[in-house]
Formats: C-alpha cells, sequence, structure tokens
C-alpha cells in the first residue's frame, strides 16, 4: 500500500514537471505547440468568442432600422463621438461591455500562448486571437486598432486558414475608415483565390456592396448585392441584402423587380421575422393600380392576426390605411391609421408618418383644426426637423392657422349676412327651431349627468348594508360593492380630479372632507329661449353689414389664394375664388382674381379656363394681366419699361447692392402692391427677405423666408429661401457651440 502511494506520488510530480517543462513558449516540441494551442482554443479564446457573440447578439437587438429609408448593408451606428482619434483614449465607461471582454481574451491569448521561435508562429491558433482582437476593436468603433490588429495576422499568418476572413474584416475597417479604394483591392484579391468558400464569397460580396454605397455606384452595389446572395449561408445578412435590394430597384422605379424580391422574402421561412413582417409592407408600398388592392390588404390582416408579429402592428395598420385611402375608403383607412397609434410605443419616425397622415385625411375633409391638432403632433415628436419632409409639415401647420381663420370669419359672417337678409316672419322660425333645439339639447345632458351620478352611488347603500352578493368573487367584479365604494369616497372627499396629489386639502370643493354646495354658481338661462334675445345681436346698420361683407370677402379671396399657391387644392381654391366674385367682391381684386380662376382651371377645366381668358381679354384688354395672356413673352420684351415689374425689381435690386436699403424697402413694398399676383411677386418677396435682414435682423429675415418657402412653393425663390434658411441655422448652431 505504502509502495503505491510512493509512485503515485512520483508519477504526480513527473506529470507536474512535464507540464510545467511543457507550459514554455520557447521550446518547439509537440507537447508545447499542442498544449498551447489546446489551452488557447478550449479556454481563453472560447470564453473571448462567447461573449463576443454575446456582444453581437445584444447589439443586433438593440439596433433599430428606419425601414422608411434604404438601409445600410451592416446595421451598425457609427457614434462620431466614440471614435478617438490618434493617441486619444475614451473615458472609462464603467464596467467592460461584451466586446471588451473579448478583446482582453484575444489579448491574453497573445500574450500568454503566441510560440514565435526562430521568426515562425508555432501556435495555430494565435491567427484566430488577432482576428478576435480586430473584430472586437471593430464594433468598439475603434477602427485603426482593428486594422492594426488584421494586418498583423495577415502578414504574419499568410497560410491560416481564417487568412481570406481577415482580409475581409480588413477591407470593412478600411471602408469605415473611408478608404473605399483600399477595400475593394483586398476584396478582389480574396474573391481571386481559388480556395474560396462559399460563406466567404458572400461576405466578400458584401462587403463591396458596402464599399460601392460609400462611392454612390448604385450600379455595383446591385450587383454584388445579388452575388452576395447566390448561396445564403448567413440567412441573417442575406435577408438584409436581398431587402436592400428591393429597395434600390424602387429607388430605380424597376418596380416588378423590387416586388419579385419582396414577395420572395415574405416566402422564405429561415431568415428574421422582420425581414418577412417589412418585405410585405415594401410590397404595399409598391401598390399601382393594376395591384390586387384586396390582396395585399388581405396578406397584411393575416399578418395582423399573427401574435408573433406584434411588435410590427403599427406599420402593419398603418400600410393598410393608406391602401384603404388609395381605394378612396375613407372610414376604413382612419380606423386603420387609428389602430396604428394606438399600436405604436418606441418608434417615433412610424408615429409621425401616422400622425401625418391622419392629419391630412381631416385636411382632405376640410376639418382643419382637428388637421392641425395632429400636425401638432408630428411636430412634437423628437425627430430631426431639418429634413424636407418635416419643413413642409411645419410651413403646412402654419398656413393652417390662417385657413383657420379665413375658414372661421368666411362661414360666421355668412351666416351673420344671411340673417341680415331675412325678413322679420323667417327670423322668428329660424330662432324658434334653434330654441327648440338647444332645448333638447340642454335635456340630453341634463339625463346624461343623472346617470352619472347614479352610476357614482348605484342606490343609497350604506357601509353596513347587506344588500350587495357575498357569493366570494373578487370584489371589485360586484358593481354593487364597487357603487358602495365610489358613493362612500365621493361623501368623503367629494369630485376630486384625476391626477396626482388628489388627497390634497386644497383640491376645490373639498371642506373638511364634505361637499360644499353653498358657492354654487346659478346660471340664468331664460336668455338663451329668447327669440328676441337672438334677433337683437343682429347688426342692423348698414356701415357694419358693409363691414361685415367687406372681411367675409377678403377672406374668400385669401382662402383662394392659399389653397391655390400652398396646397395646390385647385378644385377647392376655385370654389373660393368664385364665392368671392358671387358676393360683392372686393373691386380691385376682381381682376386678379379672374386670372388666378383663369390659371386654376387650366388645372382641371379646360372649359372654365378659357371662359375666364376671353373675360380678362376682352373686358380688360388694357390691363397687364390681358398682356400676359395674349403675349407670354411680353414681360421680357418690355423689361426695359421703367414701369414694368422687371424694371422696378431691378431697380430695387440696385438699390440694395448699395446699401440704400430703406429706399430699396420702399421699392420692393410699393411694387407688391402693384403687381399682386403676378409672378414677380415671389423674387420681390425673396428681395424684401434679405432687405429685412439689413434692416431689422436675423428674425425678421427667418420669418420672411418662411413666409416665402409658404406662399411660393415649388418654385426657384422658395429653393433659395430654403437654402439661405438652412444656412442661416447652421450659422446659428455654430455660433451656439
Amino acid at each position: 500500500m505504502a509502495k503505491a502511494m510512493k509512485n503515485g506520488a512520483v508519477f504526480l510530480g513527473c506529470t507536474l514537471l512535464l507540464l510545467i517543462w511543457n507550459c514554455s513558449t520557447k521550446k518547439d516540441t509537440f507537447l508545447n505547440r499542442t498544449g498551447h494551442a489546446m489551452s488557447t482554443k478550449y479556454n481563453v479564446l472560447f470564453n473571448g468568442n462567447i461573449a463576443f457573440e454575446e456582444a453581437k447578439e445584444q447589439l443586433d437587438a438593440s439596433y433599430e432600422d428606419n425601414f422608411w429609408e434604404r438601409l445600410p448593408i451592416e446595421p451598425l451606428e457609427i457614434e462620431e463621438d466614440r471614435i478617438p482619434l490618434p493617441g486619444q483614449q475614451l473615458p472609462d465607461e464603467g464596467e467592460a461591455t461584451g466586446f471588451e471582454k473579448a478583446e482582453e481574451k484575444a489579448v491574453k491569448s497573445v500574450q500568454k500562448h503566441s510560440m514565435v521561435i526562430d521568426g515562425y508562429e508555432r501556435n495555430s491558433q494565435i491567427d484566430e486571437a488577432y482576428l478576435l482582437l480586430g473584430k472586437s476593436r471593430y464594433y468598439l468603433q475603434r477602427f485603426v486598432p482593428a486594422l492594426e490588429a488584421f494586418n498583423f495576422g495577415i502578414e504574419n499568418y499568410p497560410n491560416a486558414s481564417l487568412y481570406r476572413e481577415t482580409k475581409i474584416w480588413k477591407a470593412k475597417a478600411h471602408v469605415r475608415l473611408q478608404n473605399e479604394e483600399l477595400a475593394i483591392e483586398t476584396l478582389r484579391s480574396v474573391l481571386r483565390s481559388p480556395e474560396l468558400t462559399e460563406a466567404e464569397y458572400e461576405r466578400a460580396h458584401t462587403a463591396m456592396a458596402m464599399a460601392y454605397t460609400q462611392l454612390d455606384s448604385t450600379h455595383r452595389v446591385v450587383d454584388h448585392l445579388k452575388k452576395s446572395t447566390l448561396y445564403f449561408e448567413d440567412p441573417s445578412q442575406g435577408a438584409r441584402n436581398l431587402f436592400i435590394l428591393g429597395q434600390i430597384y424602387r429607388e430605380e422605379n424597376k418596380i416588378d423587380s423590387s416586388n419579385m424580391v419582396f414577395d420572395a422574402l415574405t416566402y422564405m421561412k429561415k431568415i428574421p421575422r422582420k425581414y418577412k413582417v417589412h418585405a410585405a409592407i415594401e410590397r404595399a408600398k409598391n401598390y399601382k393600380e393594376a395591384d390586387s388592392t384586396s390582396m395585399i390588404v388581405y396578406t397584411l390582416q393575416d399578418l395582423i392576426e399573427d401574435r408573433d408579429n406584434r411588435p410590427y402592428l403599427d406599420e402593419l395598420y398603418y400600410m393598410a390605411g393608406i391602401l384603404e385611402l388609395a381605394e378612396h375608403n375613407e372610414d376604413r383607412a382612419e380606423y386603420f391609421l387609428e389602430r396604428s397609434l394606438r399600436e405604436n410605443t418606441r418608434k417615433p419616425f412610424q408615429k409621425s408618418m401616422s400622425y401625418e397622415q391622419m392629419g391630412e385625411l381631416y385636411f382632405n375633409r376640410s376639418q382643419f383644426e382637428l388637421a392641425g391638432a395632429y400636425f401638432d403632433s408630428v411636430i412634437q415628436i423628437p425627430i430631426d426637423k431639418n429634413t424636407k419632409r418635416m419643413r413642409r409639415i411645419i410651413r403646412k401647420r402654419e398656413s393652417l392657422n390662417d385657413v383657420i381663420l379665413y375658414e372661421g370669419i368666411a362661414k360666421r359672417n355668412d351666416s351673420i349676412l344671411s340673417l341680415t337678409e331675412m325678413s322679420e316672419e323667417e327670423r322668428d322660425r329660424y330662432f324658434a327651431a334653434h330654441i327648440e333645439d338647444l332645448k333638447l339639447k340642454m335635456e340630453a345632458q341634463r339625463m346624461l349627468e343623472e346617470q352619472n351620478q347614479a352610476n357614482l352611488g348605484l342606490g343609497t347603500f350604506t357601509a353596513n348594508s347587506q344588500n350587495y352578493d357575498t357569493s366570494g368573487k373578487f370584489y371589485f367584479y360586484n358593481p354593487q360593492v364597487v357603487g358602495l365604494g365610489r358613493q362612500q369616497f365621493q361623501i368623503k372627499y367629494g369630485q376630486r380630479p384625476y391626477g396626482d396629489f388628489w388627497l390634497v386639502s386644497q383640491n376645490p370643493g373639498i371642506t373638511q372632507g364634505l361637499v360644499s354646495t353653498e358657492n354654487e354658481v346659478q346660471v340664468d338661462t331664460s336668455a338663451l329661449f329668447n327669440v328676441d334675445f337672438y334677433k337683437s345681436q343682429i347688426p342692423t346698420a348698414q356701415k357694419d353689414i358693409d363691414s361685415i361683407r367687406y372681411v367675409r370677402n377678403d377672406a374668400y379671396y385669401n382662402l383662394g389664394l392659399i389653397y391655390k399657391e400652398q396646397f395646390k387644392d385647385y378644385p377647392v381654391a376655385a370654389r373660393d375664388f368664385e364665392k368671392f366674385l358671387e358676393k360683392d367682391p372686393i373691386e380691385n381684386l376682381i381682376l386678379p382674381a379672374k386670372y388666378h380662376l383663369y390659371k386654376t382651371y387650366e388645372y382641371f377645366d379646360e372649359q372654365q379656363s378659357n371662359k375666364y381668358r376671353e373675360e380678362i381679354v376682352t373686358d380688360y384688354p388694357d390691363s397687364r394681366y390681358a398682356e400676359i395672356i395674349k403675349n407670354p413673352k411680353s414681360l421680357t420684351e418690355r423689361s426695359n419699361d421703367e414701369d414694368s415689374p422687371e424694371s422696378v425689381y431691378k431697380s430695387a435690386f440696385i438699390c440694395y447692392e448699395e446699401e440704400d436699403y430703406q429706399y430699396a424697402l420702399t421699392t420692393v413694398n410699393g411694387a407688391l402692391e402693384r403687381f399682386q399676383g403676378q409672378e414677380i411677386e415671389a423674387k420681390l418677396e425673396l428681395l424684401k427677405a434679405f432687405l429685412l435682414l439689413k434692416t431689422d435682423g436675423e428674425k425678421a429675415f427667418e420669418d420672411k423666408l418662411n413666409d416665402v418657402i409658404i406662399n411660393y412653393p415649388n418654385t426657384e425663390e422658395s429653393d433659395h429661401a430654403e437654402a439661405a434658411l438652412e444656412k442661416l441655422n447652421q450659422m446659428t448652431e455654430i455660433q451656439n457651440d
């Protein structure tokens, strides 16, 4: 027994000595090479790769794609403040991330297990350590150190199994550092390799597409995306590449090709769900009149009913609503859009799209206050306000203030004027009917309030009442018990508004825990049921009636201008201009209104356009409007006429250049009154904006630029105003920084 124990101790000692001997990284023996390779692979790198994969999964899960734009090929959000300059260290952010742990393990593998003997690496796992080191640094957005790791692995391990994969990652690092040409050269050398695997082929072409995306070479991006999906070794990246391919086809107006790609994605099984769902949505975005709307809506509804698609319900409902709008089913569209807003929780851009579409829906129904409320909701969402879309929404919302104002004036003054034209008997009948309607509404309101009070108490239960069911159900399921609780709460605390701090004693209506009714205000409603009360409000003086009529007519003219110039809603613009002409129009605006009708009807009613054309030419032959209609080139031909709009503008512009700003501003203001409604108006307004910058400062300049953008959309002057406004905003940001 003792001998056996002695032999065991000797064996254990020899084993320990052998292990210590084999721990050396300077001895090129089979045991050393095998020991360090095994330790590297199954210990340090194993843990490093686990940390890397977990961090990568977390990164992919947290990345939010904006499917309203072309997706980036690699889902990695670059944070500029995380990219250090050479020699700069990022501040310590506390606990190490998964990528930092992976980097640490890779460095440990090299430091403890690298076996460089006679200039050659004898540990077959070190190339993988350098690859892991570079990948970790890449996702930490330290692209220069990542490139150094990739280069070291490539230069020192040219025969390693991961040689081509390391070169692909090197190329991706070059793309991130905006060295696209170097990236393309590196990838071409990879693709020429006869030993290229299918997975490497896919990754190399994906990286090629990334490089050409940076170079804005769309046809090459398409070519490499198509090649990258040939084998589909990586279902997630392959599906993403296909999705981007479908988006590019749509950008190029190749709708059929785009539909083929998105249709293919919807039928794929082993790809992330988000690509399948959004492929169906993108297919719906490609809707054309020739498509079967019912089939597309059915597909969307089928996806809506799948519980696994709950994260995408806001987008699915939105697209269903858009398709219903395309089919002029406004009620169903409104239902789907409202559902989209209720489902939306964490996608600001999608929420803004749903709010915007609801605003457009109510705007088209002429429910401008509701439309304005929805546009306000869009503006309040924390997304970039400097995009063209958001600037358009902000301008439209501001324009709605004028529409709401003028629509209210027109409606109110029309009602007043119609009352002034009634006989006494007609007024009596009109107000008697109004009073009866008012009584019915007030009675309905009284009954509703009584019902609400009854619901609060549900009878005269007391705290000791035994009139409620005690069958053992959860007590909030019993309406009698709930009613008793409400009654007792009301007796003790009175009517309390919902909200925080409801128990504070200063709440209105609370006096020592009892409801006080001593200070209730009694409203005398007798006048509301008196016909003479209403009749006494009708203006009778002719000057008051004329003033109301003038304001009403001015409102219709301004509404016509807004709908024509800002909203491009030509039928509604024509309607308001016609109303203006029908109702004792303002004399000096009759000819401009007819000219606007001539131009407005050109878009949808040639016969009416010709009618107003003939009226202007026949009734106002010497007017500038008639001259423009008969000879459109007359403005150019008469540009040297001192009294022409062009000459007046040129004179004002010369004064502006000579820094005589006040005189130039006076000239511009006079010209705007004389040439109202003519094409020169936009140029004059833009010049006025720059004059206001010199005379009144940046705020007046900014306001006038916005006016030009709102009132003269889709014009060269509007484009210049947008560019000037953007430059002003940039200068303001620089000054603030």
